[in-house]
């Protein structure tokens, strides 16, 4: 049987002329910090993009299934983005939000449009992290708490506060103290902490964080930050009943709910343009990042008018939140969302992708869970299914193989055993079942080691 081939497109890359990978190494190693990490045994080196693939050095083309980790929504320089953003580059590249510009303005409204109602006031940054900053701040200073309550296993930034909300233990430094943060249960099924089974469990998980703020908070929370879908936790998917009991709970006790949609936003579960309206609830705030200008440095929270006017009581303002670059960056994504139609090409192959993944599934036992939803997949891999022995070796292993196939995914989860797929939302069936195809290969070659 021929072997199979990553699709035939027409682009070509241009050669590439700059310092050779041992250079770029040599360079990194001598001058970078060494807490910027590298994927791979052998670090990969990537010098052009188109859409939704990748090529390095040597000009070997790769599917990029991360999305370089689910920021690039519509496709590597996607050409309607790059030329609007050519063109303000030539006219104006920064000018600080104490200064008008129409951009940020338009941005915002276009922003608003998406949103659930009552939803309408945006604040621009740069990061992710920095949007759930501004998220705890606001909720602080809108209810007079102090105390916040994440999910285990969530992931929320890289900043001391957002830090201190994220439940992996991998990700926390040691002398980071994280005062009044505190976490409950996420809706991870397979990975039941009460061993019991949904439905019959009646949602113990969902109704732990009523015991969290009886017995580990005064009894009133400032607000509940959770990702509909968890990303780095491994595309844990709960039940559809879990968000709306959590949302409940927190209210009760005085508390603002806030939907981390950084990797679950923009269309990318197919479904609906917000991850968190696939639970039908309607969160006070929602922060954004990665997938929002497809590559840019962006972010930003959107809340209500009422939250919204807490940032009024001291000065606070963002240098680079609201650029004319980033904001013509965004603009032109969301438009590119609309009118190719990104949100439900993310539900077409998403489905046909996950259909082939349950069925690989059914072949390798390797495979423990399928989950996630749209173009946010991720395949937990066991070492035995009864046990549900974290399969981590194996997930290294198959990042590493499916690179050598030309397949480029991350890995995530509590333990590192969770295969993340999320490709740019431009990906088309012949990749998706490319994918699959190495994915296959690769499983088989693993479970015959293993034998």
């Amino acid at each position: 049987m021929a072997k199979l081939s990553l699709p035939i497109i027409d682009h070509q890359p241009a050669k590439y002329t700059g310092p050779s990978r041992e250079e770029v190494i040599a360079l990194r190693t001598q001058y970078v910090s060494p807490g910027v990490i590298t994927y791979y045994k052998t670090p990969l080196m990537i010098v052009e993009g188109h859409m939704q693939y990748l090529w390095d050095e040597r000009g070997t083309r790769y599917l990029d299934a991360f999305a370089g980790i689910v920021t690039v929504s519509v496709g590597h320089c996607h050409p309607k983005i790059v030329e609007k953003v050519r063109e303000q580059t030539g006219k104006l590249q920064h000018t600080t939000t104490i200064y008008l510009h129409p951009t940020i303005a338009q941005f915002a409204q276009k922003l608003a449009s998406k949103m659930p109602e009552g939803l309408s006031r945006t604040y621009f940054t740069n990061s992710g992290s920095e949007a759930n900053e501004i998220a705890i701040l606001s909720s602080r200073e809108f209810t007079g708490n102090r105390d916040v309550v994440a999910l285990r296993n969530c992931y929320h930034g890289g900043t001391a506060s957002t830090m201190g909300l994220t439940a992996h233990g991998t990700w926390k430094f040691k002398t980071n103290s994280a005062p009044d943060i505190h976490h409950t249960h996420a809706g991870y099924c397979y990975r039941c902490p009460y061993g019991l089974t949904y439905p019959s469990c009646e949602l113990k998980c969902a109704h732990d964080i009523k015991n969290v703020i009886q017995y580990e908070t005064p009894g009133e929370i400032a607000c509940f930050i959770g990702e509909p879908i968890q990303g780095v936790g491994g595309t844990v998917t709960p039940p559809k009943e879990f968000f709306k009991i959590v949302y409940e709970i927190v209210r009760q006790h005085g508390g603002l709910c806030i939907a981390d949609e950084v990797q679950g936003g923009f269309g990318r579960t197919g479904t609906h343009y917000w991850a968190h309206q696939n639970w039908d609830v309607k969160p006070d705030m929602i922060t954004m990042a990665k997938g929002i200008g497809n590559g840019a440095p962006l972010a930003a929270m959107t809340t209500t008018e009422p939250i919204s006017k807490v940032m009024t009581n001291r000065i606070h303002f963002n240098t680079f939140g609201g650029n004319p670059i980033s904001m013509t960056q965004g603009l032109a994504t969301l438009e590119v969302i609309d009118s190719e139609g990104i949100q439900e090409n993310a539900r077409k192959i998403g489905s046909h992708l996950k259909d082939s993944l349950h069925a690989l599934a059914d072949k390798h036992p390797l495979v423990g869970e399928v989950r996630g939803m749209g173009l946010m997949l991720g395949v937990e891999l066991v070492k035995d299914r009864k046990t549900k022995e974290p399969a981590k070796a194996e997930a290294a292993d198959v990042m590493e193989k499916l690179r050598e196939r030309q397949v480029l995914i991350g890995k995530g989860g509590l333990y590192g055993n969770t295969l993340r797929i999320k490709p740019p939302m431009c990906i088309n069936k012949d990749d998706a079942d490319y994918l699959v195809a190495m994915l296959d290969e690769v499983l088989s070659e693993i479970g015959s080691q293993r034998a």
